[in-house]
């Protein structure tokens, strides 16, 4: 598939396949595509050329964004002016019913306070992030796109996620992962695809 913008192509050509149980990594510098592609594949961005299948239906048709794929793609919105159990009760139950069991497990397993009030406004960035991949598990879709998931993490922050992660490689999920961190790509990743102009420049 290949995207374009007024400005020029963004996207040049890439073809792939991923099998469930994979994690794939994409490295570059930033304007490489990595982003755009990501935000094609959610359905935000319909393709100029080619076309993206998941489960053998294009994304895009009809304007319809696909319905089994969590993400975190640049910074999270979420609401400073609530905690963050508040922020993913309230985007939890735009999809689900209440399920206050589910999130404080979610928010355990990435090693947020469950009962704190502190506001979002408030977090540090590695608290940010850790909300933000709180966002991604609870949803347990069975594609996960992850644009820098380690960022802002503390070594120890960074190990958690790490393993949250492979946890998640282990019940069949598909995992596209950027990272500017070339230890996660290297204790994570099956394939890596690295991009430059949204061309793909190498593989392993």
């Amino acid at each position: 598939m290949s995207k374009e913008f007024k400005e020029g192509v963004a996207i040049d050509n890439i073809s792939f396949n991923v099998d469930n149980g994979k994690i794939i990594g994409f490295v570059g510098h930033n304007g490489s595509g990595k982003t755009v592609l990501f935000k094609c594949i959610c359905g935000f961005y319909q393709v100029t050329k080619g076309e993206i299948l998941i489960n053998k239906k294009k994304v895009g048709i009809g304007d319809q964004m696909p319905g089994n794929i969590a993400f975190t793609i640049e910074e999270p919105a979420f609401s400073g002016e609530y905690s963050g159990r508040k922020n993913l009760e309230f985007l939890y139950e735009l999809r689900h019913k209440r399920d206050s069991g589910h999130i404080k497990k979610i928010m355990e397993k990435v090693n947020l306070d469950y009962n704190s009030k502190k506001k979002v406004s408030k977090y540090s960035l590695g608290m940010k992030q850790r909300l933000a991949i709180a966002q991604v598990l609870m949803e347990d879709e069975p594609i996960l796109i992850m644009d820098e998931p380690m960022n802002g993490l503390d070594r120890e922050g960074i190990k958690d996620i790490r393993e949250l992660i492979l946890e998640e490689k282990l019940k069949g999920k598909i995992i596209l992962l950027a990272s500017h961190n070339s230890g996660d790509i290297e204790y994570l990743c099956d394939e890596v695809y690295e991009l430059e102009n949204g061309r793909v420049i190498g593989k392993k």
